[in-house]
């Protein structure tokens, strides 16, 4: 029987993470169970030690009252804090979950739930947080029989869309509405000035952010991983390692951008808008992207590369070498001002789902090591982690437009067609 639950947050900001917290605990409270809400994601829990690093309240944790849930679940930011700490970071094959200088994280984060006397734990984050959250429950198999358990039930969160499992995150929309937005302005600067905007998008490997930025802000050419075909593949660097196991060439994605300079400009317009995914910088050749930094779980900090500048000033160059001709084509990132915005409705009600969904299935389902879902009119679903992490690699796998599709046929077809 479930006496206390502890929420954690873990990973980069997303709009309505806070109606995903609110919902969960509100329900939880309502059912008379004890909610802990663990301050800065897993930061705290993995630096435990009984005597000199316990938890504290206040600073580590806090016991969550229906007096701060009033009027939460439309605020901007992260009530809990959240950090990328990643207690399984040294877990990356079954047999380590034995090797005590392997799980040391783990087991210093098993016991400061235990500590608290927590029986369940609701994981609120990304891919990297779902392979924690699988990481613990594995940890906990190989604990005695009368070790204390933590039952562990996952929430998918991020503003990429690129979650398997699952048709939408919570997020998403209001990421491609607050960033929508910033493209329509500098497609009117460009306009004004008769000039080019490349500018680079925020979403990791796939495209879902990339394209539906581009879609709603009017962008006039669309360029993901998902589009890495045909002459943007460079032939010569042969075939790389992963799911989209090509490079790309970066002279011909100039080409293709001074080609739809050239089909604007037949037609009298001067000016136009591409977005690029920032993906495209894992296609690069390995000599382009060795110095970049790694996070906790070991995934390339893209936006370090700024690949959108990158390509304007390479794009640039090129036009003036090949034309004699001098085209003004600047390039912006856009992405960490939409990940604290104010949430869009949409993704509120979506959020408060999932988060209702977390507290549903501890209490009515008994559930342990599953993420919870949506499908159809957000109807609750539970996904066990042995669906969508493997039990072998103990990895993800990211969810891509599927070329195409109706979606993926969508910013093209609303962009400028070239020739």
């Amino acid at each position: 029987m479930i006496k206390r639950v502890a929420i954690v947050f873990s990973g980069g900001p997303a709009p309505a993470a806070n109606a995903v917290i609110s919902s969960a605990a509100s329900a939880l409270i309502r059912g008379g169970i004890e909610v802990l809400g663990i301050h800065h994601g897993y930061s705290g829990l993995e630096q435990y030690d009984a005597k000199t690093r316990p938890m504290i309240e206040g600073e580590d944790y806090r016991v969550m009252t229906p007096r701060e849930l009033r009027g939460l679940r439309n605020s901007r930011g992260i009530c809990l804090g959240t950090a990328r700490a990643n207690p399984g970071r040294q877990i990356t094959t079954p047999d380590h979950f034995t090797d005590p200088e392997r799980n040391a994280s783990l087991t210093r984060t098993h016991a400061a739930l235990a500590s608290l006397g927590v029986d369940a734990l609701i994981s609120i984050g990304g891919d990297g947080t779902l392979m924690t959250a699988n990481s613990l429950h594995r940890y906990q198999q190989i604990l005695p029989s009368n070790a204390h358990r933590v039952r562990v039930v996952h929430v998918p969160k991020t503003i990429d869309n690129d979650y398997s499992g699952i048709d939408f995150t919570f997020g998403f929309f209001t990421a491609v509405d607050v960033m929508s937005k910033e493209l329509l302005n500098l497609r009117a600067d460009a306009i004004a000035t008769q000039s080019y905007f490349v500018v680079e998008v925020m979403g990791r490997m796939a495209g879902w952010l990339g394209y539906g930025v581009a879609i709603a802000g009017e962008a006039h050419l669309m360029i993901g991983v998902e589009d890495i075909v045909g002459d943007l593949v460079d032939k010569t660097a042969g075939p790389r390692d992963g799911v989209i196991n090509v490079h790309l060439d970066l002279d011909a994605l100039c080409d293709r951008i001074i080609q739809l300079i050239e089909t604007r400009a037949a037609a009298g317009k001067k000016y136009g808008v591409v977005v690029l995914a920032e993906g495209l910088v894992e296609l690069l050749p390995p000599d382009s992207v060795s110095h970049l930094p790694r996070d906790q779980h070991g995934m390339i900090s893209l936006g370090k590369l700024n690949i959108g500048k990158l390509v304007a000033e390479r794009t640039q160059a090129r036009f003036l070498a090949q034309r004699d001709e001098h085209k003004k084509i600047t390039g912006v990132q856009l992405g960490y001002e939409a990940r604290c915005a104010m949430p869009h409705a949409f993704d509120v009600v979506l959020g408060c789902q999932l988060g209702l969904g977390a507290a549903v299935a501890l209490t009515d389902h008994n559930a342990d090591a599953c993420m919870v879902s949506i499908s159809g009119q957000m109807q609750h679903r539970m996904i066990p982690f042995d669906e969508i992490v493997d039990q072998t690699t103990l990895k993800t796998s990211t969810r891509f437009i599927e070329r195409d599709s109706d979606f993926h046929s969508l910013a093209h077809r609303l962009g400028t067609q070239l020739a």
